[in-house]
C-alpha cells in the first residue's frame, strides 16, 4: 500500500526544494519529520505540511501503521513560471523568472 500527497504551485524554486527532498527520501516518517523541523531551509515548512498530509492519508484512508511507514518517493518538478519585468539601463527591461514547484511525496509501509 502507498499513500500520496501532492503540493502544486509552491512559490519556491524546484532546485531549492530538491536539496531538502534528498535529505528525507527513504527515511522513516518520524525521522523525516524531525529532519524537516531542524533544517534551516525555506522549503522545509511546506514540505513538513505535505509530509503530515501524506501520513494522515496513510493512516485514515489506507489504515497503515505510521510507525512502519517511510518516505518511498519524493520528487519535485517545475510548475508555472511567473514572468516579471525589472527596469534596466537606457529604458530597457530585464526579465525576472519567479519559479514555482510541484512536489509529490509517497509514503509506504515497510514489510
Amino acid at each position: 500500500m502507498e499513500a500520496r500527497a501532492e503540493l502544486r504551485q509552491v512559490r519556491i524554486s524546484p532546485r531549492k526544494v530538491g536539496i531538502v527532498l534528498d535529505l528525507i527520501r527513504n527515511k522513516p516518517c518520524e525521522v523525516a519529520m524531525a529532519t524537516l523541523k531542524n533544517t534551516p531551509k525555506a522549503a522545509c515548512e511546506p514540505l513538513a505540511k505535505l509530509l503530515k498530509s501524506a501520513m494522515a492519508n496513510a493512516e485514515n484512508n489506507h489504515n497503515m501503521d505510521l510507525s512502519r511507514c517511510y518516505v518511498s518517493e519524493a520528487h519535485v518538478g517545475a510548475g508555472v513560471t511567473l514572468k516579471r519585468i525589472r527596469p534596466a539601463a537606457k529604458g530597457s527591461a530585464h526579465r525576472i523568472l519567479k519559479r514555482t514547484s510541484n512536489i509529490v511525496l509517497v509514503v509506504k509501509e515497510s514489510d
